[in-house]
């Protein structure tokens, strides 16, 4: 009977080891590679890992999002983007990430496309003016109002901006691309302003905590790494170096956060944009045939935060809820 009880116990010993190992083996095979930040050659980036805060951030739902990252790219229909080898990088994100296969800019040129994304409305703009003078302006409320009423925080970072909160062209910085400035409320304020409206430079500082990046980031590369006046392969090349940065950063990883990537406009015969979900807040290889566009990604920047929609373009618009993780 005593050799039988050590038999017993030792037959329980091996089966927890065994499970213990088990375990421990599949998890490490579970860990995700890393997105590359080489744009050729580079690892495919993974659907990104749910925050590990802790359990109950995999099951928040998709309202629970402290971070949204935008970046706008420049001119090109989804149709010269996807499936494009010169767009290895943002290709290997997409395939990884959620997709909006029907997402459309609103017009022509870029400034109206960029002011539709942030104030849900054109404005009546149909040039791609500077707001210099006063007579290209958007007066009204706009997400930055609603972000800073909401207690919510707001950055607009471009890349060659000079000085902050600079209203006109400076080499490659265009200032149509940078649409905060054409809207009388944030630049009234210089102080403000400069605080809000910075080069793209304060970007890594910013992203080295989660209390230092804002909630809501607008980021815009210049004339050449936004694809505007450089090739596709450029832009890509720009995005490799630049996206993996946030979506390993503190908010991204410790956080659920949203990173979009998206064209402001495509060509005078299609104008479908690529736009990408990715981060701990995007569905992982997800899509969507749904049609979306410049007003949808809005609108659903003010569901996921809980603001009133801006405008009656905006308020109609179907948010991106479906490419969320839930």
């Amino acid at each position: 009977m005593r050799h039988r009880r050590w038999w017993v116990l030792a037959l329980g010993l091996c089966a927890v080891l065994g499970v213990t190992g088990c375990t421990q083996a599949d998890a490490s095979r579970s860990v995700p590679s890393s997105p590359s930040g080489s744009p050729t050659g580079a690892a495919v980036p993974t659907a990104p890992a749910a925050p590990t805060a802790g359990a109950s951030s995999r099951t928040a739902p998709a309202s629970a999002v402290q971070h949204v990252v935008v970046i706008v790219d420049e001119n090109k229909p989804a149709t010269t983007i996807i499936g494009n080898p010169s767009a290895p990088y943002l290709n290997a994100l997409a395939a990884a990430s959620a997709r909006a296969t029907d997402y459309s800019a609103i017009t022509h040129p870029s400034l109206p496309n960029y002011l539709a994304l942030t104030s849900g409305t054109t404005g009546g703009i149909t040039s791609d003016c500077n707001p210099p003078g006063g007579s290209c302006l958007v007066p009204g409320k706009n997400l930055a109002d609603e972000i800073h009423a909401s207690g919510r925080s707001w950055k607009m970072y471009a890349e060659g901006m000079p000085a902050p909160c600079t209203a006109s062209n400076a080499g490659r910085y265009a200032v149509k691309h940078d649409p905060f400035l054409y809207f009388p409320d944030v630049t009234a304020d210089h102080a403000s302003c400069a605080d809000h409206v910075v080069p793209s430079t304060s970007l890594s500082a910013d992203l080295r905590s989660a209390s230092t990046l804002p909630d809501f980031a607008f980021v815009s590369p210049d004339l050449c790494d936004d694809m505007h006046d450089c090739s596709v392969a450029t832009g890509d090349a720009w995005l490799a170096r630049t996206v993996p940065a946030i979506l390993h950063s503190p908010a991204f990883t410790q956080q659920r956060s949203l990173l979009v990537v998206t064209f402001d406009e495509g060509n005078s015969g299609d104008n479908t944009v690529a736009c990408i979900l990715a981060g701990s807040a995007a569905a992982p290889r997800a899509s969507s045939a749904t049609a979306y566009d410049h007003y949808s990604l809005l609108r659903t920047i003010e569901v996921l935060w809980g603001l009133p929609p801006l405008t009656s373009n905006d308020a109609h618009a179907t948010p991106m809820l479906d490419l969320l993780r839930r």
